[in-house]
């Protein structure tokens, strides 16, 4: 396994200057992230069929040990935050339990029997998405999990940073990134932990996309849970919508604090035909706009009158 493996050329790194050292272990950051160019299929073809096996009820499943899955739990800790995806949700199946999450559990990673365990605790089902990361590919609480999830009809996602591993083997889409060699050998935390995070952020953020919880490039699912967040909720509202601040905080505040529906009131639209027309497209801004836009089309003086003036698609 190449992560395992000393690099030569760095065999005296701790004797280089501490500034030489330094822009060697940024240069290797770097060309981690630059590895994943090559993965972009594969993780592509793994956000897209999660989307599709998710639906309105499946859960997004982290394995992992050490620190992959801290890593992982690091990704999907900010869903709920970032996208409002529901707590109930997500879950983690790491080695060695909550505990794992701050600290090293010796001999965790060897638990197949805790591996079964969890995953068989989950009760999973073919709508769920299982994202087991390990840089070896060879974890054995990873693997054992990954093909327990297997069985269940899981949608099983693995990513390793070693070619012909057993957790790739295991996976309905093997996500291969080769980062190589660490300058420090075997401290995976490094160029495989940023690669691994990498490609989790694009997974997470590629199935938020799909699932509408995203609009112009802003999060519009975001819960604004403080006052920070309250000022950024009320600026998509102002941006969507076309209005003033004032219109924006005021329409925030009717709708409780949902961004979309927010969006829609300031709009012109009652609290009534908001949720609807957001029901009837799960809660797609871009498909409610598009609805939006068949029925002025349909019945012009109508929805004209029922909002504000303008283009029903800010």
């Amino acid at each position: 396994m190449t992560t395992e493996e000393i690099d030569l050329r760095f065999a005296d790194l701790d004797a280089w200057p501490l500034k030489s050292a330094m822009e060697a272990m940024w240069e290797g950051q770097l060309a981690a992230v630059a590895a994943i160019g090559h993965a972009l299929p594969a993780i592509t073809a793994a956000a897209e069929a999660a989307k599709v096996a998710l639906g309105d009820r499946g859960r997004i499943v982290y394995v992992g040990a050490g620190t992959s899955g801290r890593v992982a739990v690091q990704d999907g800790a900010e869903l709920t935050p970032t996208f409002a995806w529901p707590s109930e949700r997500v879950r983690f199946v790491v080695a060695g339990g909550d505990s794992a999450f701050v600290t090293s559990i010796e001999g965790a990673e060897d638990d197949v029997g805790d591996a079964v365990a969890q995953i068989n605790a989950a009760r999973l089902t073919p709508h769920d998405v299982v994202i087991a990361v390990a840089a070896s590919g060879t974890t054995q609480f990873t693997v054992a999990a990954l093909q327990q999830a297997g069985s269940f009809g899981a949608v099983t996602i693995g990513i390793a940073n070693n070619p012909g591993t057993t957790l790739l083997a295991s996976a309905k889409f093997p996500i291969l990134v080769e980062t190589g060699r660490e300058l420090i050998a075997g401290s995976t935390r490094m160029k495989a932990g940023t690669a691994q995070k990498v490609v989790l952020n694009l997974i997470s953020s590629g199935i938020m996309l799909r699932l509408g919880r995203v609009y112009r490039g802003m999060m519009v699912n975001m819960p604004p849970t403080n006052a920070k967040l309250k000022r950024r909720a009320e600026a998509m509202v102002e941006q969507i919508a076309h209005c003033d601040p004032s219109h924006a905080a005021h329409s925030l505040e009717l709708a409780n604090g949902d961004i979309k529906t927010a969006v829609l009131l300031a709009l012109g639209l009652d609290r009534v035909d908001a949720e609807t027309v957001l029901k009837s497209c799960d809660g797609n801004l871009r498909r409610v706009f598009a609805e939006l836009a068949k029925t002025r089309d349909r019945h012009p003086k109508g929805t004209a009158e029922r909002r504000r003036g303008g283009a029903i698609e800010p």
